[in-house]
């Protein structure tokens, strides 16, 4: 089998009529027949799966044990995403196991294929879920009594998922099997095609975090109230909106977004009583949270206006993250010096990274586009990333 058969088996799973593209979240239908598909095919290749306290799910290429070899994404996607998001690093992994079966390569090191639960934080609002669980950077209750869109908590999805919620939080023993860990990842952005290479080694990844700004009014009649007599969240969220561009264009190399506003009760003919937005911020180094400041006081400057209050939470953040030295260099050289890239995106390999010795591979995207159903990659790229990752776990492995 080859990673594009292997994605063309799942192309029809959570298929989004309204958005286009995919939309499959943490234990709904759609990513729970991605899981129930992933199972079935590890133990295709002999693999013995299991899955772990917080739903990730570990298929192990031999007696599982310390100092082990693992790879492997994730199945989830944003709302309306694209195709290879996540299922190109695990359907790499599966191809990349199998070709190495076929010239009968045995491994001296524990080797595991992993599929990490909520890395989008398309259904509970914090991404790389499950490998924060997994190494204890984010509270276990906080985690539990995260809730969707319909009010449905972490933890009662969790435990529909046969996963015990008690149990979610720090894995300590299973993070120390982790010897060396690389994920394979379509590329985000178009550095690759510009370069005219298939296959890139991460080097950094911008620190990025998102936060939650919930404005506070009153509730009123559209027709029956006076612009005067008003105090409507709706106007200083918009002022939120535009001042995030218009404060992070003076930051060098900053990226802030609202892809998310929520007005309730959302109808025509009614003034919101509140509005909830969301705001992606990614800076290099430290700039991050003083962009966010400054974005807060725009935000409560506007609200004031209005006559209306605002509250800021912050839901998640990571650091610069920077790709093990060591193992950087070993997939360059084993790989023929490929180019090293820096994302703005976050991935469970940059969560990782902080426990134990991390890096990723890219795969080009022609597009430049991602989080998107014009998201792609060409067939014999697609298999050129397979092809490094096999090379390179066969090299750790040995």
């Amino acid at each position: 089998m080859t990673a594009s058969s292997l994605l063309g088996e799942i192309d029809g799973v959570g298929r989004d009529r309204k958005r286009g593209g995919y939309s499959r979240h943490a234990f709904d239908g759609p990513e729970h027949d991605l899981r129930e598909w992933f199972v079935e095919r590890a133990l295709g290749l002999g693999l013995d799966v299991e899955t772990d306290r917080n739903g990730n799910i570990w298929a192990w290429w031999g007696p599982p044990g310390r100092n082990a070899v693992v790879t492997g994404s994730h199945l989830d996607s944003v709302p309306g995403g694209g195709a290879f998001d996540g299922p190109l690093g695990v359907v790499s992994a599966l191809a990349a196991v199998e070709a190495l079966q076929a010239k009968g390569f045995r491994s001296r090191r524990p080797l595991a294929v992993v599929v990490f639960a909520e890395e989008e934080g398309g259904r509970f609002g914090v991404p790389c879920l499950g490998s924060r669980l997994l190494t204890g950077t984010i509270d276990a209750d906080k985690a539990r009594g995260l809730r969707d869109a319909d009010g449905v908590t972490f933890a009662e999805a969790a435990a529909k998922a046969g996963v015990d919620p008690a149990r979610i939080g720090p894995d300590t023993e299973r993070l120390d099997r982790i010897g060396q860990f690389l994920e394979l990842h379509v590329e985000q952005g178009r550095g690759l095609i510009d370069l005219g290479a298939p296959v890139a080694v991460g080097s950094t990844v911008i620190a990025h975090g998102r936060w939650r700004f919930s404005f506070a009014g009153q509730g009123n009649h559209a027709g029956a109230t006076l612009l005067a007599d008003r105090a409507d969240p709706m106007l200083p969220a918009a002022a939120t909106v535009t001042a995030v561009r218009r404060l992070a264009a003076k930051v060098p190399d900053a990226r802030a977004t609202v892809g998310r506003l929520v007005p309730t009760p959302g109808g025509t003919n009614v003034i919101a009583s509140t509005v909830d937005l969301w705001l992606d911020a990614r800076v290099p180094g430290e700039g991050t949270p003083g962009l966010v400041a400054e974005i807060s006081r725009a935000a409560s400057e506007a609200a004031a206006a209005e006559g209306c209050r605002v509250a800021v939470t912050r839901e998640s953040y990571s650091d610069d993250v920077v790709f093990d030295d060591g193992l950087r260099r070993d997939l360059g050289e084993w790989l023929g010096g490929p180019p090293e890239l820096p994302t703005g995106a976050g991935h469970d390999a940059a969560i990782l990274a902080g426990f134990v010795p991390a890096g990723m591979l890219y795969v080009r995207n022609p597009t430049g586009i991602s989080h998107s159903p014009e998201e792609f990659a060409e067939a014999e790229d697609v298999e050129a990333g397979a092809t490094a990752l096999a090379t390179v776990l066969e090299r750790l492995a040995q």
